[in-house]
């Protein structure tokens, strides 16, 4: 292949991803622009928490998220966490920090343990009711079967249909099939976190939370 064909190449490849990324946009639910002021909830497990990164601190994609948006982004991961923990704290977490937006990335160790997928539904179900009564909108992660597959349940795009809010399903698989992104066979390094930081930032301006300065 010549240099021409090469730049070709190129120039279709970065047109065929920005049609993708556009058409599944438009799939998406519309959200409210956020104000100046709003609070973000990242919820979640350890990919939330930042495990893997050089420093969860300030490395984790919340961390890198803030960065990006000038938003607070509260780190709400708790390494370890079912679904059926998750649901117990999420409540506390919402009267805590009363945010305008939460980025729901929950039910990976459900998964990894093969735990009960009807119980993983209803929890995810029951955090977003809870999420949307206290006034907050909902943004949804879907979260990969850890095989050699790295497919999202199906779930996760049901629960995102049933209450109307914007999911996004290849941001944890695109970083989980790239070795040079993770720290080990499950958890992203810094620049997977920061890979998954730059995605939701770009779906948050996709489905008009954000915009661009």
């Amino acid at each position: 292949m010549n240099t021409i064909d090469r730049n070709h190449f190129k120039v279709l490849y970065v047109f065929i991803c920005c049609f993708c990324l556009l058409a599944c946009s438009d799939n998406n639910p519309k959200l409210t622009q956020l104000s100046d002021d709003a609070v973000i909830l990242a919820f979640g497990d350890s990919l939330t928490f930042g495990m893997g990164a050089d420093n969860s601190q300030t490395q984790s994609y919340p961390a890198v998220l803030q960065q990006l948006t000038g938003h607070t982004v509260i780190n709400s991961g708790i390494p370890g966490e079912v679904s059926t923990e998750g649901l117990t704290r999420l409540a506390e977490e919402l009267e805590e920090y009363q945010p305008n937006l939460v980025i729901l990335c929950h039910g990976g160790n459900d998964l990894i343990r093969r735990l009960n997928k009807d119980t993983l539904r209803h929890n995810l179900e029951q955090m977003v009711t809870l999420i949307q009564d206290s006034g907050a909108q909902v943004v949804l992660v879907g979260v990969p079967n850890f095989n050699i597959t790295l497919a999202v349940p199906d779930l996760y795009a049901e629960i995102a249909q049933q209450f109307n809010v914007p999911i996004e399903m290849e941001i944890i698989p695109s970083v989980e099939r790239n070795p040079k992104l993770k720290s080990d066979t499950i958890h992203p390094n810094t620049a997977g976190y920061k890979q998954v930081a730059q995605d939701i930032h770009s779906l948050l301006l996709a489905t008009g939370a954000l915009t661009v300065n």
